[in-house]
Formats: C-alpha cells, sequence, structure tokens
C-alpha cells in the first residue's frame, strides 16, 4: 500500500500514528511544534508559581506548591520525550527555546504579585489547560496521546488544589476576599488568551483538525472554558471583570466580551510583562545546570563500558 495512503485511512480510522509509522514531513513538523511548545510551557510555567514556595504561609502550602511544580518539571520530560519519539534533539529543542526561536504559552509572562495568584492560576490557568488537553489524549500521535493522560489527571488535582485555596482565602478577611478577587482581575482575560487566536485567524488549526492532532477549534475550547468557569466563580464569590458575560439562553451558552488580541500579539513576540525575564531565567539555569548534564553523560559512559568489559 502507499504509504501515504496507509497514513490516511489510519487517521480516517480514528486510530493512533506510531513512531515507526510512515507520516507526511508536515505532519512531524507541526507534531514537534507543538508538542515543544507545550513542553517549554510546562517548564516555563514553574516559575510564576515557584517564586512562591518560599513564601507560602504554611508548611502544608509549601508542600502543596512544592509538588506542583515538581509535576509541572514530570510534564515537559514526558513531552519532550514525546517529541524526541519524532527525531528531536531535547537540547536542540533548548536552545530554540532560550533562542527565542520557539514558543512558549503566553499565560506565563504575567507576574504573580500575591500569594492568591497562586490559587488562579490553579484554578483559571489549570481550568483552561484541561479544557484545551483532554481532547488531546485522543490526539493522532500515539506517544503525544498517552504523555497526556498522566498529564490531564495532574492537572485536573492541581485546579482542585487551587480553587481549594481560593474558598479559604474567600472565607478569611476583607483584605484576602480582596486579594483574590484582584488576582482575578488580572488573570481572567490572559487565561482566555491560552487557547490562542480566534479561528479566524489561526493558521495551525484547520490542518490540525484534519490530521486529528486537534479534537475541537480555538473558539470552541474558550467557550467551553467560559461556560465551565462561570458557576464557579458565581460558587466561590467572585466577579469574572467582563461587564458583557452573560448566559444566552438562544445559544445555550454565555456571551462575553471582546478580547485584546493585540495584547496576545505583543505577549507572544516578546513584549510581555516577564518575558525577559522567564527566558533570562530558564538561560540561567540552563548553563548552571551544565556540569551536572555533563557528569550524567561521564557516568553513562562509564557504565556502558563496564558492561562491554
Amino acid at each position: 500500500m502507499d504509504p501515504e495512503k496507509g497514513f490516511e485511512q489510519t487517521i480516517e480510522r480514528d486510530q493512533r500514528i506510531e513512531p515507526r509509522d510512515w507520516m507526511p514531513d508536515r505532519y512531524r513538523t507541526t507534531m514537534v511544534r507543538q508538542i515543544a511548545q507545550h513542553a517549554h510551557s510546562e517548564i516555563i510555567g514553574m516559575q510564576p508559581e515557584g517564586e512562591w514556595i518560599t513564601r507560602a504561609p504554611s508548611l502544608r502550602r509549601k508542600a502543596i506548591l512544592l509538588a506542583k511544580v515538581q509535576d509541572e518539571a514530570g510534564h515537559g520530560l514526558y513531552l519532550y520525550s514525546a517529541a524526541e519519539t519524532l527525531g528531536a534533539d531535547r537540547t536542540d529543542l533548548t536552545e530554540k527555546l532560550i533562542e527565542g526561536r520557539q514558543k512558549y504559552s503566553s499565560i506565563f509572562n504575567y507576574p504573580t504579585l500575591s500569594f492568591a495568584d497562586v490559587g488562579v492560576i490553579g484554578w483559571l490557568v489549570d481550568g483552561a489547560a484541561i479544557c484545551n488537553q483532554v481532547p488531546l489524549c485522543r490526539s493522532s500521535y500515539g506517544p503525544y496521546a498517552r504523555a497526556m493522560i498522566r498529564i490531564c489527571k495532574e492537572e485536573s488535582f492541581h485546579q482542585r488544589q487551587g480553587y481549594e485555596l481560593l474558598m479559604t482565602l474567600m472565607r478569611g478577611t476583607d483584605a484576602q476576599r480582596e486579594m483574590v478577587q484582584n488576582a482575578v482581575d488580572r488573570w481572567w482575560w490572559p487565561s482566555l488568551m491560552m487557547f490562542g487566536p480566534p479561528d479566524a485567524d489561526s493558521t495551525h488549526t484547520a490542518q490540525s483538525m484534519a490530521w486529528k492532532i486537534k479534537r475541537h477549534t480555538n473558539d470552541e475550547l474558550r467557550q467551553r472554558f467560559v461556560d465551565m468557569t462561570v458557576p464557579q466563580a458565581e460558587a466561590l464569590g467572585v466577579t469574572l471583570p467582563d461587564p458583557d458575560l452573560r448566559w444566552n439562553e438562544e445559544r445555550g451558552h454565555h456571551d462575553f466580551g471582546e478580547i485584546d488580541w493585540s495584547e496576545l500579539k505583543r505577549v507572544i513576540s516578546g513584549d510581555g510583562p516577564c518575558n525577559a525575564e522567564r527566558i533570562a531565567t530558564r538561560r540561567a539555569a540552563h548553563e548552571e545546570g551544565a556540569w551536572v548534564r555533563a557528569a550524567a553523560s561521564a557516568h553513562a559512559a562509564k557504565a556502558k563500558t563496564r558492561e562491554v568489559a
């Protein structure tokens, strides 16, 4: 059978493409781009909350936050490993990240100004990630889909942890409730931008849908997130910062205001509040860890020599 036809039939049958299967160069390139961006996002995403580990208000909160940041490192590991099955080199991917040649999620270019931000990231940012990533468990590329199953289970736990923290703060003082509302005001719109540009402006969605890499469009996922989050906000007792947000009986969905897409473009292009800081921190960590990588390589080479002998 013609390999291209075999690939198309596998996609049509809703089956998985595996590393040794033939695939078009464009499919391979698309998968490397998407998985690498996802992996970079997990690694860069350790920074905003990691800044609060030493400042968390109790030992319990420190332990919870430390475990979450450690989970994010693990997610990056799973995803870089999935990218390697496509022939990508992890060192090369890291260099592309710190040189600005590959992107990561725009949401991580915003600062965490209070401990309430940790809860709001868990609730909104991880909530948006869950909406986006659960369908990826059915992605057409096998290693990516299987990695997403474990990642989504852990992200769901992170989302519940964030919501629990916010519930605790909302039962506290007026100052604590104000701190939560302030964090929600700052993170709501960037969270909606996490799903990417509107469908009309998306350059990758149509092909990714055809290859069943994605199962839903950016706008569909964004709408699902809004509908999911509104009742949670009501239960929490916070106000989402959108005067146009209201239930539309005819649509069976919530209407919401216009997103400032110019801000998304600005942040993606490197002009967000923390873009330079995030990359500088990642570059420093990479450079300072060079001796660890060298030692690990030397140890592996020595062990292999002993096996041969």
